[in-house]
């Protein structure tokens, strides 16, 4: 790509963009870039890593190359959403290693990139990350090597909450509180007037029918909050059960790596957990209290592409002051 290989080229994708860096053996970022989101389910394996070619050209050239094509980095660290199974990890890396962009390639979920991203600088690869954006997954990490995860792929393998989630949950009360099947809540009203309308009737016979896209439904997480800190009791239960996932996964992955009874850090981001909603991190904090008492939680609100230069760091045995140069970057 006209740019003599640096230390690592760090690539960090979820459904909805995808951010890559060109990272220095020291720690410097000297170039980034950003594409679309990353979704291999559905456009195939070969026209999502094009996606993430695009984030890879746009740091190239940032960093002084011209994104022509040839090797960039001596490692690349890939983090990606949609890469929940070791079958696709295998597949992925062999696409990364046929374009040809470092020497060697290691591909991970992005939920290792935010848990990189919340261990104390120094600190060991020890602890236990959950990701509440829009799904929700969770992974931890010994200093040996050994990982706890969870399949990640939606009400299929058990998964609860998230943005998209909370919002199909906040449709659904909704609509049973307005024909008379659930509760009262102020959903029903507020949900359809988010989309300037006066009735769940108007809002779902707007989605059946295509005049009001399916997609904006999956948008309403930031409105059940709000319904929720203004005290409707219905909003309140379902922003509950979210606290209560979020902590069922840390708790259950502490406990399988034997790490109830250590202080480790459990990092929390995503969307949804970076957001600062009062209601839901308190719940959290009580909860994690009672099920791992010596756990620390950590709120990280820096960009995932961070925890994904820093694991390519790892791997390139980075002189000391790499990690605080990085981290310095981005906040």
């Amino acid at each position: 790509m006209g740019l003599s290989p640096v230390a690592v080229l760090a690539i960090d994708a979820g459904n909805s963009k995808t951010d890559a860096a060109v990272v220095a053996a020291d720690g410097t970022v000297l170039g980034q870039g950003r594409s679309g989101g990353f979704r291999p389910p559905v456009t195939g394996v070969a026209a999502a890593v094009d996606v993430l070619a695009e984030a890879v050209a746009g740091a190239v050239r940032q960093a002084g190359g011209d994104g022509s094509g040839g090797a960039v980095a001596a490692h690349v660290s890939a983090c990606l959403a949609n890469v929940d199974l070791p079958v696709e990890e295998r597949t992925i890396r062999a696409e990364l290693e046929a374009r040809g962009w470092g020497r060697t390639v290691a591909v991970h979920n992005d939920t290792f990139a935010l848990l990189r991203a919340g261990l104390p600088p120094g600190a060991q690869p020890r602890g236990v990350a959950v990701v509440c954006g829009a799904g929700i997954n969770c992974a931890g990490l010994l200093p040996d090597g050994r990982t706890h995860r969870f399949l990640a792929l939606g009400r299929l393998s058990g998964d609860w909450g998230g943005g998209a989630g909370l919002a199909a949950e906040a449709v659904w009360y909704a609509a049973r509180a307005e024909d008379g099947r659930g509760e009262p809540t102020a959903l029903a009203t507020a949900v359809p007037e988010h989309f300037g309308l006066g009735t769940m009737y108007e809002l779902i016979e707007g989605v059946h029918l295509g005049t009001v896209p399916a997609a904006r439904t999956q948008r309403l997480a930031p409105l059940l909050f709000a319904v929720a800190a203004a005290g409707d009791p219905v909003a309140r239960s379902i922003v509950d059960r979210q606290a209560d996932e979020v902590v069922a996964l840390a708790a259950v992955a502490l406990e399988r790596l034997g790490l109830l009874d250590e202080e480790v850090p459990v990092v929390l981001g995503g969307s949804v957990l970076a957001a600062g909603h009062a209601q839901l991190d308190d719940r959290i904090r009580a909860l994690l209290t009672a099920r791992a008492p010596k756990a620390v939680p950590r709120v990280v609100t820096a960009p995932p592409v961070l925890g994904a230069a820093l694991l390519g760091l790892d791997r390139t045995d980075a002189p000391e002051g790499a990690e605080s140069r990085t981290r310095a970057h981005y906040g």
